[in-house]
């Protein structure tokens, strides 16, 4: 069995890593989280990009517990704010993961905004990185990649609602309107928002080196 980490004290985003590679019908593979390993200082994150703080939180993982690691980043930015709060999203209000804070305050900010300019989205860095991968240089190869290091995006597009709707989500997910939608992401199933959500294709999209680190194991 391949113990892989999810870097996030998250149990939702536990779960929901441990939902895809089971649809996925990844075997082999064994999904654990933070709480299951050696606590270790976790840096704060001050990348410029979802994919700089996905990398830095899983190389840091990947090198305090010897295990290939998984980070991922995402926010929602806002057409109106020209992508904001982005990298920000889950300090906006100023205090990190304070939800409700943080989606009232980005309602306020965009109350006179009309209908028609309400478009936005949620983004996703996701990284997988092993220990060698932790240890090799940040220069990347002649192919522009670091081996060991591997960085996938996922997007979903939509809409900001004006107040909050549904309870089975966390974060912006009350707010948020998918294309093609009449529900917010809250008032989604699980299973419809693993299909959709950008967390969702951006985990999707890593089965395949998981199922490579099982191969090599």
């Amino acid at each position: 069995m391949t113990r892989v980490l999810l870097a996030t004290r998250n149990a939702k985003k536990l779960t929901e890593l441990r939902r895809i590679v089971e649809a996925a019908g990844v075997d082999g593979v064994d999904i654990v989280g933070l709480a299951d390993v050696p606590e270790f200082p976790e840096a704060p994150e001050t990348g410029a990009t979802f994919a700089e703080n996905a990398i830095a939180k899983a190389r840091d993982a990947a090198a305090a517990t010897g295990l290939p690691a998984i980070a991922d980043d995402s926010g929602i930015t806002v057409d109106a704010l020209n992508g904001m709060p982005g990298i920000f999203s889950a300090r906006w209000a100023g205090r990190h993961g304070d939800d409700d804070a943080n989606l009232w305050l980005l309602l306020g900010q965009t109350a006179d905004v009309p209908d028609a300019r309400r478009g936005a989205a949620f983004v996703c860095a996701a990284a997988l990185v092993t220990p060698d991968g932790a240890a090799a240089p940040d220069t990347p190869d002649a192919d522009g990649e670091i081996p060991g290091r591997t960085v996938v995006h996922g997007t979903w597009r939509g809409t900001l609602l004006r107040e909050p709707r549904g309870e089975n989500g966390f974060g912006y997910d009350p707010i948020f309107q998918p294309e093609g939608e009449t529900r917010s992401s809250a008032e989604l199933s699980s299973e419809e928002k693993d299909a959709s959500s950008h967390r969702g294709r951006a985990l999707r999209a890593l089965v395949p080196h998981l199922q490579a680190l099982r191969a090599d194991a």
